[in-house]
């Protein structure tokens, strides 16, 4: 008998939290995303010819969301008893031919879960066609997507980050508020504070919750009989018999600065669990990285793992795809990173995604170890569209259970979707299933990003001159601060 499961989210306290802050913040900047330079050509795609190129901010594993909370262990849970997801409505549908832009990411996972949605929306509705193109990530695909709002060139759908990234992007005068819409129901209420500001909701999920720790190849470990550490000091130990043995340790991809960032941002968990005030306290300026004990560990380690030696030799060039394959390939043990990487290499290395497992960035107590998570990115709609309603139709079947069947139809879920009632398949991947329990024994706590409107834009080039020895992680830590000061007085956020 095939058995599936229904998620559900019940974070209650992180989204009332939420939705308090962003009433009255307008929003932050990055996390990270993939970084790259111009945008993909238009491609068109209809029923007939599902080829169009596309991808997804799925990439960007961040979606967050600005909010103090003194409630920083909110964890996602799964539970059979969540009402399920209504079919796919909102907007006007009819018969007559539409064509729809649309901007999205340009990663292999996102490119695959676009087209899935894609491909099945238009099976539906063969009047509608797509054409997609794709843009860079980190800063040159912000600022890409800030400049089109701007200067209203922006497509008639685009795909982006939810929360303190959103935020920038002036939502309530840029996008088309989708409070009203009757697909706004199916949606986990934990997500939609990623996507609100001034009480207005202006998105819908895309991509799935990602949990943000340590991709590891199981066979490797079996072979150099190491176990899952649990502690830093186990991390430690097992990176040092791995080095011993000719094994890289850890892998890191300097050739795409978004991935530099793991070590710091997926470590909140574990700051959460030494200060649960930190969130609230950072953003009243009432507490700095470099000062924190707890805070600093993550630049700590970014200067560890280079004084160890733990990274590959040509880690400095090293991209990100080519770094996936090596892990699978098992040319190296352990790789900091977000789950949505896990379709990339079932996509790449279908033979070998069985042999990835995840676990969360090891703290000081055993007892308390967990995992940071991060929200989906959204689907959004600019208020220069000249296709609102067929926009609004096909993002309701993106926030439907049957969009959510179509990807995962296409495409290995990277962990839980936010949508109501939606399911995690039995054949889910192992290192999904391992995300999974962290979610489902409360060991776990959304990233900072979504408790904080602050992170500050030069992070992923920090993060790499610390992790790369050219800066002392005390200097990095004190950057990032100087960094965030000047983020905070830009937003005018009080205590700056």
């Amino acid at each position: 008998m095939k058995v599936t499961k229904r998620i559900t989210l019940q974070v209650a306290p992180l989204a009332v939290a939420l939705a308090m802050m962003l009433s009255a913040c307008g929003g932050a900047t990055d996390t990270p995303t993939p970084a790259a330079s111009e945008p993909t050509a238009t491609v068109a795609t209809s029923a007939s010819e599902p080829t169009a190129t596309v991808a997804t901010s799925a990439s960007e594993p961040t979606a967050t969301v600005a909010t103090s909370a003194s409630e920083p262990t909110a964890t996602v849970a799964t539970s059979a008893s969540e009402p399920t997801a209504t079919t796919a409505s909102g907007g006007t549908t009819s018969d007559a031919p539409v064509t729809l832009s649309l901007l999205t990411g340009d990663d292999t996972t996102a490119k695959a879960q676009t087209q899935a949605l894609v491909d099945a929306y238009m099976a539906k509705h063969p009047n509608v066609k797509f054409n997609i193109e794709t843009r860079p990530g980190g800063a040159d695909g912000d600022n890409l997507v800030k400049t089109r709002l701007a200067t209203g060139e922006m497509n008639d759908i685009f795909f982006y980050n939810s929360g303190s990234l959103l935020q920038a992007l002036h939502p309530t005068d840029t996008l088309v508020d989708l409070t009203k819409e009757p697909f706004i129901a199916n949606i986990q209420d934990v997500f939609l504070p990623t996507v609100t500001q001034n009480g207005q909701i202006f998105g819908v999920p895309f991509g799935t919750i990602m949990g943000g720790g340590v991709l590891y190849n199981k066979k490797v470990f079996e072979k150099y009989g190491i176990t899952v550490p649990k502690t830093w000091a186990e991390f430690e130990a097992n990176n040092d018999k791995l080095k011993a043995a000719g094994m890289p340790p850890v892998l890191q991809t300097y050739g795409d600065t978004w991935t530099s960032q793991l070590f710091v941002l997926a470590d909140y968990y574990n700051v959460a669990q030494a200060n649960p005030n930190f969130a609230a306290d950072y953003t009243a300026n009432k507490v700095k990285i470099a000062s924190d004990p707890a805070a600093m560990e993550g630049f700590a380690y970014l200067e560890e793992g280079n004084k160890k030696g733990w990274y590959q030799k040509d880690y400095a060039t090293t991209k990100f795809e080519q770094g996936l394959k090596m892990l699978a390939d098992g040319e190296v043990a352990q790789y900091p990173q977000l789950s949505f990487t896990l379709s990339t290499i079932a996509t790449n290395s279908p033979d070998k995604i069985n042999d990835i497992g995840y676990f969360g960035l090891p703290g000081k107590d055993a007892s308390k170890a967990g995992s940071t998570v991060w929200m989906p990115a959204g689907g959004y709609i600019p208020k220069t569209s000249k296709n609102i309603d067929a926009g609004k139709a096909f993002l309701g079947f993106v926030a439907s259970l049957e969009g959510t069947d179509a990807v995962t139809a296409k495409v290995p879920p990277a962990g839980p979707y936010a949508i109501k009632g939606s399911k995690l398949p039995d054949n889910a991947l192992p290192a999904v299933k391992d995300i999974a329990s962290y979610i489902d024994s409360g060991k776990s706590t959304p990233a900072l990003e979504f408790f904080s409107p602050l992170k500050g834009p030069n992070l992923e080039q920090i993060c790499v001159a610390v992790g790369s020895g050219q800066m002392p992680a005390a200097t990095g830590a004190d950057n990032y601060d100087k960094d965030v000061a000047k983020q905070a007085q830009q937003l005018g956020l009080p205590g700056w």
